[in-house]
């Protein structure tokens, strides 16, 4: 059985495994996304920082007129947006490491306090039977 002390450097030792994983755990990257629009007609590429890095538009779209362009700019966009958040959706979730090293080091304190309160009152109750004998 541990004793007091070696049980507390085994859960300082998790603590720092946690936090030391945390650390290097880095969210996904975002991705180079390109989507079309008016038929091929206009091209949008959002970069990997998720700002829009080229537009490209045949002038043969430019005919359509202005609310007809700003319908497909619209498309071209929102569809490159959806191809980064799909490149990021599939990878593995992310847990949330930084509530479960909060949770665990909450559930270590208690169960530390909590021995030493059993230590305590078996200690206690060691006494009262040695005084009684």
């Amino acid at each position: 059985m541990l004793g007091e002390d070696a049980l507390e450097q085994q859960l300082a030792q998790a603590r720092a495994a946690l936090r030391e994983t945390q650390r290097a755990v880095a969210a996904p990257e975002r991705v180079e996304s390109v989507a079309e629009a008016a038929d091929g007609r206009i091209r949008l590429t959002l970069g990997p920082d998720g700002r829009c890095s080229a537009v490209e538009i045949d002038p043969r779209v430019l005919r359509e007129g202005s609310d007809y362009l700003a319908e497909e700019l619209r498309r071209a966009v929102n569809a490159a947006l959806d191809g980064q958040s799909e490149a990021v959706a599939g990878t593995e979730p992310m847990p949330d490491l930084a509530a479960m090293t909060a949770t665990v080091e909450r559930l270590q304190d208690q169960g530390l306090r909590q021995m030493r309160e059993i230590s305590l009152a078996i200690s206690e109750t060691m006494r009262k039977l040695q005084q009684r004998s």
